[in-house]
């Protein structure tokens, strides 16, 4: 699959990474949990792209965050060492108080990793002293919903 046949829609964010030798195994390839670091981060990334920094979603919105309730990854091709990298990340999908997202990891115009993640949005309820979900304001989904010009 190319870089032109993306499944992203909406607001799309776009990174570049270089591999570092601390994210590969004894093989010299990314060993799979760190994936999950680069995709977690890909999450803040896009949210701040489209002008939700964390903290400022924290404090306008009284989320705690957007903690992660499913995820999944297809490992196409390997990544390893020194390898650019190009993460491109967008929301593909809004529940109640729950969202998907889809990140695709490609080398050069090769994809090699696609990832699948749904979060909640997620308060703290002073009722009963715990987490719960809650739904995202309005404005926020029909950003993410949007498609950018970048």
């Amino acid at each position: 699959m190319s870089e032109g046949s993306s499944k992203l829609c909406g607001f799309v964010s776009t990174r570049e990474i270089v591999i570092e030798w601390g994210q590969c195994d004894p093989a010299g390839i990314v060993y799979y949990p760190r994936y999950f670091d680069i995709f977690n981060e890909s999450t803040v990334q896009l949210f701040a792209a489209a002008g939700y920094e964390k903290k400022q979603m924290q404090r306008d919105f009284g989320i705690i965050g957007y903690p992660m309730i499913t995820t999944n990854a297809t490992f196409h091709s390997p990544c390893t060492y020194s390898d650019r990298i190009v993460i491109r990340s967008g929301v593909i999908g809004w529940g109640r108080s729950s969202f998907e997202i889809r990140h695709e990891l490609s080398k050069g115009k090769v994809l090699a990793v696609e990832a699948y993640e749904k979060r909640v949005w997620a308060v703290h309820d002073e009722a009963t002293g715990r987490i719960r979900g809650s739904a995202a304001p309005q404005e926020v989904v029909e950003r993410m919903l949007t498609v950018n010009s970048a």
